[in-house]
């Protein structure tokens, strides 16, 4: 904690004074991205290298339905934060040691014979998870101004990438080398030790008070206010383009013709860094240029690259250049989610931070999912460079009406 307390004022411009909470604040997001990625990065390859079907393997992605329906609990938990002797540290506390108890739990299971168990195991993991992100989420509102705020989605954004190369990459190699016990229980131990740094900051270091603490939050205050609706269409449509590219790329990657070690090199263990590099680079953009200059800017990029996975799927280009566009792909979704994330940041209310910025979440989430889905659909009927081309005209369309929509909100 003290090198973190050290580092972190000089890399996000902030003063000494509010170190322990950026150190905090990047303890919870990589305690939360940690295990999610044990469970969509690593258990996959896990269960399949043990022989399970395909079609089985195919329903972990259930374990997403928390983070999608968490708006419904959203404004509670905002409400609890309310309360002086639970607040949002005393959530996280609750939440932390049922995801690390799960996971003691799941280290002692056989995940092929057990595995009807573990998935309930990580179906309650994959809830406390979520409700802690409503409470994390709820905190970065409640204690970032508006000049902080582009930084603390990098952190958000960085702790993925983080989470990718922790809880994928290293679950896996712990796997190899020792089991699946001791994979699990590292895991679970690294996420809560995180979560430490939080624990030991004071929660009203550095908060900033709502103009009416006695609103109730709910979900009808949200649609209530101002610009809600463009923001939310806002959501529900920027990413679209993303979650189709998400879901082709390595089936495109294997058909093109690289082998699984290069992919997993590519669209894994480089995540990390390109993630990291691109949550800094968003961050330093929309300081610098803003937020509008910014996604114009994304849109372009992320057009272009779409433009050249069509170009690839139809004229067969070598396979470096194959590896530069997926790359390329994963270093802009990192770009990506800062924007957007700081977008959803400064709209959300002090009143009920939480409640406003899960919602929002939640709907780019679903819009994501729904591109991978439908993407993965259009591919099987038709091929990839129609569904590329497609998605990069989509990115144009989305990606215009979506800047039209985020200059009719007031922030």
């Amino acid at each position: 904690m003290s090198l973190l307390v050290r580092l972190l004022p000089g890399f996000f411009g902030s003063s000494r004074l509010d170190a322990s909470m950026w150190a905090g604040l990047v303890g919870l997001y990589i305690a939360q991205a940690i295990p999610m990625y044990l469970v969509i990065a690593a258990l996959p390859p896990i269960l399949r290298s043990q022989g399970v079907d395909l079609s089985v393997i195919g329903g972990v992605v259930l374990l997403a339905l928390p983070k999608i329906l968490k708006p419904l609990w959203a404004p509670y938990i905002d409400r609890l934060s309310r309360h002086e002797r639970i607040g949002r540290k005393g959530i996280v506390l609750c939440t932390q040691s049922i995801v690390l108890l799960a996971i003691v739990a799941a280290s002692q299971l056989d995940p092929v014979a057990d595995l009807g168990i573990l998935l309930s195991l990580l179906m309650v993991t994959a809830f406390a998870l979520s409700t802690q992100n409503i409470a994390t989420d709820g905190y970065a509102v409640e204690h970032l101004p508006v000049a902080h705020q582009a930084a603390g989605t990098a952190v958000q954004s960085g702790a993925a990438a983080v989470g990718v190369l922790v809880g994928g990459s290293g679950s896996l190699l712990l796997y190899d080398a020792f089991g699946w016990e001791i994979a699990v229980l590292s895991i679970g131990l690294v996420s809560f030790a995180s979560v430490s740094l939080f624990l030991t900051v004071p929660e009203a270091l550095g908060k900033r008070d709502a103009a009416d603490i006695h609103q109730k939050p709910s979900l009808r205050q949200f649609f209530n206010r101002s610009g809600a609706l463009a923001i939310l269409a806002f959501a529900l449509i920027f990413r679209l383009p993303e979650g189709a590219i998400r879901a082709l790329e390595q089936p495109f990657l294997v058909d093109a013709g690289l082998s699984l070690s290069m992919i997993g090199v590519v669209t894994g263990g480089s995540a990390a860094v390109v993630g990291l590099l691109g949550a800094y680079l968003g961050m330093v953009v929309i300081r610098r240029f803003g937020l509008v200059a910014f996604f114009i800017t994304f849109v372009v990029a992320r057009s272009l690259v779409l433009a050249a996975f069509g170009a690839a799927a139809m004229y067969g280009l070598p396979h470096e250049i194959l590896i530069v566009l997926s790359v390329t792909s994963t270093f802009l979704r990192y770009v990506g989610l800062v924007g957007v994330f700081t977008t959803f940041m400064r709209y959300a209310s002090l009143s009920q931070a939480g409640t406003d910025f899960t919602v929002l979440s939640s709907a780019t989430l679903l819009i994501y999912m729904t591109g991978s889905v439908a993407s993965g659909v259009a591919a099987q009927a038709a091929d990839y460079a129609i569904v590329f081309w497609l998605a990069c005209g989509v990115s144009i369309i989305t990606g215009s009406i979506a800047i039209r929509l985020l200059k009719r909100v007031n922030f």
